[in-house]
């Protein structure tokens, strides 16, 4: 089985970790990739369910009881790969002068990307007629695991010691819909001013569209090297069931604030994720990346996986034959155009440990 087909597979499909008496196995709950877990495959780190319905009943699996450093992938009873686990990183071990871990405020993403949430409530998320069907922002703020919102000095003294100890190399920040007009992008130009002034280090910063595109020259005055802004659906019938809140800002509204933030942060410096699986068809995806290509936006194509104790828990994964050929599809047309995620200066285009996309696309 050739690389790109294994981590199309594991990631729709997901992991097992055989070894019941393994603590920090990944993630729950939060903002991002939740119930995942960071995997090294044929020297190529993806993000890959582990906790999932799904990845229980996955055909692939580990044992961590070899571990560490390295163990073999299995499909069944057949040994079919080497796979490695990142090692926990260093930062983890620190805390704050107020005694708060740095843990709580950033996260390690696949190897080299510091992820945060800088306000971890969102205005649609307590309310069953408009929160995302597959949204867990607020689960690990109810564990324990995070805290409501970050301060921007917080911020950058865990992104200055995440680079100077593990050797962190962009920084995205993402946030809950505030109730406010700039939809959290005034909040993000506060920490991106904060942690630039620490650290010279690539930042994303994601987002609802800001009702003022003036925001774009802000985020990008502080300090924001390139943005997203995630439509997840494009289908607005989809997108009313699955998203009812924010399906209130119709896709059109998208549209005109990628063309206002191309020609600020620049063509390709722009992106979105296409979350494939939620009902969107082959052609909807496909039509809606060609779409976002031709106007500097780079599509992030990522299977949807569904998480535990959100009302798609029980929604099937992609099936990753379907997820193959959307990314052969998706993969041309990012070849045949002007961008690539190679290019981009920050973000989850940019890492692309929750997509088989990039390798479809180089």
């Amino acid at each position: 089985m050739n690389k790109q087909r294994l981590i199309t597979e594991l990631q729709s499909k997901g992991l097992r970790l055989v070894d019941p008496n393994a603590k920090d196995l990944g993630r729950k709950g939060g903002a991002g990739p939740s119930d995942h877990r960071a995997v090294t495959v044929d020297g190529t780190t993806v993000m890959v369910p582990i906790y999932t319905s799904t990845a229980a009943a996955s055909p692939y699996s580990i044992n961590l009881a070899s571990m560490p450093p390295k163990t073999v992938l299995s499909k069944g009873d057949e040994e079919i790969a080497a796979i490695a686990l990142p090692r926990q990183p260093k930062f983890y071990d620190l805390k704050t002068a107020d005694g708060i871990p740095y843990s709580h405020i950033a996260l390690l993403h696949s190897n080299n990307v510091l992820a945060t949430t800088v306000q971890q409530t969102c205005i649609r998320y307590r309310d069953e007629s408009t929160v995302c069907q597959f949204c867990a922002i607020e689960k690990s703020l109810d564990a324990g695991r995070t805290i409501t919102r970050k301060l921007p000095e917080q911020l950058a003294e865990v992104t200055e010691a995440a680079v100077r100890l593990d050797g962190i190399e962009q920084v995205i920040m993402t946030t809950g819909t505030p109730n406010s007009g700039d939809r959290g992008a005034a909040y993000l130009t506060k920490c991106a001013a904060a942690i630039k002034a620490r650290v010279n280090i690539p930042i994303q910063a994601q987002c609802e569209p800001p009702d003022d595109f003036i925001w774009f020259e802000r985020m990008k005055a502080a300090g924001v090297d390139s943005l997203g802004m995630h439509l997840e659906a494009v289908d607005p019938d989809v997108r009313a069931k699955i998203m009812p809140g924010k399906a209130e800002v119709p896709v059109s509204y998208y549209y005109e604030a990628y063309e206002a933030a191309v020609k600020v942060f620049g063509w390709g410096q722009v992106s979105t994720y296409l979350l494939a699986g939620l009902g969107d068809s082959f052609e909807t995806l496909v039509e809606a990346s060609e779409k976002l290509v031709n106007m500097g936006v780079y599509p992030f194509v990522v299977p949807f996986v569904p998480i535990s104790e959100t009302p798609l828990a029980n929604h099937p994964a992609p099936d990753s034959d379907f997820m193959f050929a959307l990314y052969q599809r998706v993969g041309t047309i990012i070849k045949q155009s002007q961008i690539s995620s190679v290019d981009m200066k920050a973000g989850c285009a940019k890492c692309g440990a929750c997509s088989a996309l990039s390798t479809f696309a180089k």
